[in-house]
């Protein structure tokens, strides 16, 4: 691929902190450390090039003025024929790393991540006025584009059996978790941390993620309050409030949890691994997931993990690195809890198999395959 110009979007990277920003930053970097010849363009909706981060090795940002929002509306409400080659010049290939794939010129590959299909699969938990759009464009893109990449095989299945792509067509690429999350922090940090989110020096459940139905907060609180009584534990809720918080709250007080569950709001990035740190239980009990990163880093930190044994989610422990369960059970969620809570020698053997699991994935992994992804498309060779 001696000439070939590969353009990446990079907006989720420079404007989330979480989730697909992540995975987007962690793949990027490690695909310029993988090929430091290579010049890819960085294409950035929203940003100017002076407020942009240094970019990694020898690619370079194609910022646009226009903001996600309205390129969303000009590329796939009003189907105008803007191609993305406006703002980055000429590609042999663009990939789209959040669902959405925009016009390209012709004779230019394309590939588009999916991340999940929770909106089709649980459409009536998704945020209103948002399923039509996301049915509409991620389907049209899924359509489009030459591969499809998912990150993780439940989302590869999917993608298969939900829009008819053709197996061949779509590829894995998991995410990988950053060497810091395996690093302990000193206690003083540990205490740091529980001072600037107020919480309490007991036992911690925690658990990460923007609160909203598919998440499951209902049945986790149902399940701390069986098990509240014989553990003086408390629960923790890490992240942003989203949709759905006023009805957590509510069972909460009814449940006379209200001293026992604890709200962060949303966790500084830098705070992150010093939270799982402090975790004594790591619980994920989700309805459906693309993958579930802070599983992965719970498991990097060293934190026992109760998780789902549905979508993705058994892809991320693997067999024996957490305890998975039926996430429609209170009953089963509420066991798995008593158990690791009261099994100090259970907490440490998962402890040392989350770690040797979340070990293997790296995001050196994760550009490997993507870089085979692009490599099929555009053929072999150097960069």
């Amino acid at each position: 691929m001696a000439q070939a110009h590969i353009g990446i979007d990079m907006t989720a990277a420079i404007q989330q902190q979480a989730g697909i920003g992540r995975y987007v930053r962690g793949m990027v970097h490690a695909l310029a450390e993988q090929h430091p010849a290579l010049e890819a363009r960085l294409f950035v909706a929203g940003a100017r090039r002076t407020d942009l981060p240094p970019a990694p090795g020898r690619f370079r940002y194609c910022p646009s003025p226009l903001s996600e929002m309205t390129h969303a509306r000009l590329w796939h409400r009003l189907r105008a024929p803007l191609p993305v080659e406006l703002w980055t010049g000429p590609l042999a290939l663009y990939h789209a790393t959040d669902f959405a794939l925009p016009p390209t010129l012709p004779g230019t590959r394309t590939v588009v991540t999916i991340h999940d299909l929770a909106f089709e699969r649980y459409p009536a938990e998704t945020m209103p006025g948002m399923l039509d759009y996301l049915r509409r464009v991620v389907r049209r893109s899924a359509r489009r584009a030459d591969r499809i990449i998912t990150i993780s095989e439940a989302t590869r299945r999917d993608v298969i059996d939900l829009y008819g792509a053709a197996p061949e067509r779509v590829s894995v690429a998991y995410p990988g978790v950053s060497p810091r999350f395996f690093e302990t922090p000193a206690p003083a940090r540990i205490d740091d941390v529980r001072r600037k989110y107020s919480l309490p020096d007991a036992p911690l459940v925690l658990t990460v993620g923007t609160m909203q139905p598919r998440k499951n907060h209902a049945r986790l609180v149902e399940a701390f309050a069986q098990v509240a009584a014989d553990y003086d534990a408390a629960l923790v809720i890490a992240g942003g409030k989203g949709w759905g918080y006023e009805q957590v709250h509510e069972l909460i007080v009814r449940l006379g949890l209200g001293e026992r569950v604890h709200f962060t709001g949303f966790v500084d990035d830098a705070d992150l691994p010093a939270l799982y740190a402090a975790a004594t239980v790591f619980a994920f009990p989700s309805l459906y997931e693309g993958f579930g990163l802070p599983v992965l880093e719970a498991m990097a930190a060293g934190v026992p993990v109760v998780t789902s044994d549905v979508s993705s989610l058994p892809e991320v422990t693997g067999a024996d690195a957490g305890l998975l369960v039926d996430p429609l059970s209170v009953d089963a969620i509420a066991g798995a809890l008593a158990r690791l809570l009261g099994d100090a020698d259970l907490r440490a053997a998962l402890a040392e198999k989350g770690r040797a699991r979340a070990a293997t994935f790296t995001w050196a992994r994760t550009a490997g395959q993507v870089w085979a992804v692009y490599e099929g498309l555009l053929g072999g060779g150097r960069e």
